[in-house]
Formats: structure tokens, C-alpha cells, sequence
């Protein structure tokens, strides 16, 4: 796993050096790579698995790599598919449920330190 800080060069992270975390049925999670300002993380989902109502501190923005998601921001929700993303400002109460198996690419600042 890369932690580059100002100063560690630029790292390569390859998907072989992956550790992936069950975080619920239907969900794993692979932190690709972070430092104190920024996180880059992977989950994949099966088709109805969920990513639970809830809210942090952290920015975050989350691209649909693959799949469909319901996505739900604060009151609304949407659904989304590859190619999409959503922006979730800090504390704001966000989840998914996944309607069709796929991956999020979620990226966070600060980094989530309940992750590593």
C-alpha cells in the first residue's frame, strides 16, 4: 500500500498488491492508496448489496466504475450507472443500494483513518 507524503516520491500501486476488506454482505473495499489529505478506495458490490444510510466528515466523491446504484444524497436519490458520479459534502447523510453488481471508486479528504 502507497502512503506517499511530500517526502516519498510518486508511488505505483498495482492490482496485485491488493488487500481487500469484507464490509458487509455483498461488499469488500480495497484502499488503493492515501496520505493525510486524500484516500483512494475501491468497492465492489453484488447485486442488493448495500451501502448503509450514513455520514462522516470527510468530503467525498464517488465515480460508478460498472454497475447501477440507487443513490441517496441528504432527501434525494437517484439512480446511476457507469459513467456517473456523486459529490457528498462533509456530514451530509449519504448511502447506495446496488441494483446491478458494479464498483465505486470513492475518493475522500481528509483521508477516512477508520479504513486503514
Amino acid at each position: 500500500m502507497s502512503t506517499a507524503t511530500q517526502d516519498v516520491p510518486a508511488s505505483f500501486i498495482t492490482e496485485q498488491d491488493a488487500v481487500w476488506t469484507d464490509v458487509g454482505p455483498g461488499l469488500r473495499r480495497r484502499v488503493i492508496s492515501y496520505d493525510a489529505q486524500m484516500m483512494l478506495v475501491k468497492v465492489t458490490f453484488e447485486t442488493g448489496g448495500v451501502g448503509a444510510l450514513h455520514h462522516h466528515v470527510h468530503v467525498q466523491q464517488s465515480y460508478i466504475q460498472s454497475g447501477v446504484f440507487e443513490v441517496t444524497l441528504g432527501e434525494e436519490k437517484r439512480v446511476l450507472q457507469a459513467g456517473d458520479a456523486f459529490y457528498v459534502p462533509s456530514d451530509v447523510w449519504h448511502g447506495v443500494v446496488c441494483l446491478e453488481a458494479g464498483v465505486l471508486l470513492d475518493a475522500f479528504s481528509p483521508m477516512r483513518e477508520d479504513f486503514v
